[in-house]
């Protein structure tokens, strides 16, 4: 039953990703999950429930990887003099996530393009498991490094986090269309280097980059 289940979902990632939610037929999902209709429709009542359950399940794993991430990095900054160079190291982590998991933002991309016509209870949902969520985080972590006095966010934690995330994010994603097209190792060393850079500009401290 596991494995029907797995070989179900991973079809159902594949076909959703390529068609779209709209487009996606269980048929075609059962051909692509080596299964009959009738055994999807034994583990899922429909379309709907099938892509909530994929979309969520991925948004998960991606939330768990960023979230490791953000601890990896963030965490262990202790002197102003490490943080562009940590930024560095995190952001461009950051922006490989794309390539990680590249399913999930295949569905992502979706969203894009019909995400009106996709279940809103499914999109309320991923947006508070997974940006929401990870935009929180981030803003506690940037809270933590200015408690400690490495960074400088009076404006508020909560607007740093959304700024930073859309100078690191906001670029790439529209450049490579949520990793559907290629960004070569320079371009995107550029564009993380221009992230840190601005995002230190605004909320560092002296000494720790972004100083002229």
């Amino acid at each position: 039953m596991k494995e029907k289940r797995e070989a179900i979902q991973g079809g159902a990632r594949t076909v959703f990703g390529r068609e779209g939610y709209t487009r996606a037929s269980i048929d075609a999902i059962a051909a692509e999950a080596g299964v009959s209709t009738r055994t999807i429709y034994n583990h899922f009542t429909d379309k709907e429930e099938l892509f909530g359950s994929v979309f969520l399940e991925s948004t998960a794993s991606v939330t768990a990887a960023s979230l490791e991430l953000l601890d990896r990095h963030l965490r262990k900054l202790r002197r102003v003099e490490d943080v562009e160079a940590d930024f560095l190291a995190y952001a461009r982590d950051w922006v490989g996530q794309g390539s990680a998991h590249p399913d999930h933002f295949a569905l992502v991309r979706q969203i894009v393009t019909e995400g009106s016509r996709m279940p809103a209870a499914v999109i309320d949902e991923w947006q508070r498991t997974g940006p929401r969520a990870v935009r929180g985080n981030l803003a506690r972590r940037l809270r933590e490094l200015a408690d400690a006095g490495l960074l400088d966010i009076a404006a508020g934690a909560e607007a740093a986090a959304a700024r930073h995330l859309s100078l690191l994010v906001g670029g790439v994603m529209l450049e490579t269309y949520f990793g559907a097209l290629p960004m070569g190792a320079d371009e995107t060393e550029e564009h993380v280097r221009g992230a840190v850079w601005a995002f230190l500009k605004l909320y560092g401290m002296p000494g720790g980059g972004a100083d002229e």
